[in-house]
């Protein structure tokens, strides 16, 4: 019985790996099912018999892509010393959006708050809740920083917080529909000035 799980479990894994870069490139709508089957070279019977419908693999592959950057970001983390290498590192993974380390097709939250926002409850909650826990952890990084004395004691966190998210994101979604990394590269700029001014 255990054999049986272990390999539903990898069969539902292939799956999720396989369609990740086909839902983040051509979004939920976008993608159909016979798209699905030929990617993974398995059946409709297949696919539906690990997942309960489409959406059910996109709610996946959102969490999949997600967490290939988070854990980017955590690896680069761990080697920064201080609160301010801590927040740059958000610049540095994202200024690769199109690199090996980043899911196929960019940046899964605007792509899925982009298509989601009006057509798809589930998907546009998982986008909100991923935006959430991105300002709770450059929060928190800021507010820790605040403590140690390595940044102003009189910052609104919030603000900060979303602010690198919005020119993070705005970046990206102008870099993709230019064709232009470059004016991606300007505004990471402005994202680390945010980041020096914190500094006491």
């Amino acid at each position: 019985m255990d054999n049986v799980l272990s390999k539903a479990e990898r069969t539902r894994q292939f799956i999720i790996e396989t369609t990740a870069g086909i839902f983040n490139t051509k979004g939920y709508a976008g993608t159909s099912l016979s798209d699905l089957t030929e990617a993974t070279h398995l059946t409709k019977g297949s696919i539906y018999g690990n997942f309960e419908n489409k959406e059910d693999v996109a709610l996946s592959v959102f969490d999949y892509n997600l967490s290939k950057i988070r854990k980017t970001i955590a690896q680069r983390m761990q080697k920064a010393v201080s609160y301010q290498e801590k927040l740059m590192v958000y610049a540095q993974v994202y200024h690769s959006f199109s690199g090996a380390s980043f899911p196929t097709g960019g940046c899964p939250i605007l792509n899925t708050a982009v298509e989601a926002d009006d057509t798809n409850t589930l998907l546009k909650a998982k986008a909100a809740k991923a935006v959430t826990d991105w300002k709770k952890d450059i929060g928190n990084l800021i507010a820790a920083g605040m403590e140690a004395g390595e940044f102003k004691a009189d910052i609104d966190v919030d603000r900060i917080a979303y602010s690198i998210i919005a020119l993070i994101e705005g970046g990206i979604m102008i870099a993709k529909i230019t064709g232009h990394s470059s004016n991606l590269d300007k505004i990471l700029i402005t994202v680390e000035q945010v980041i020096l001014q914190l500094k006491v």
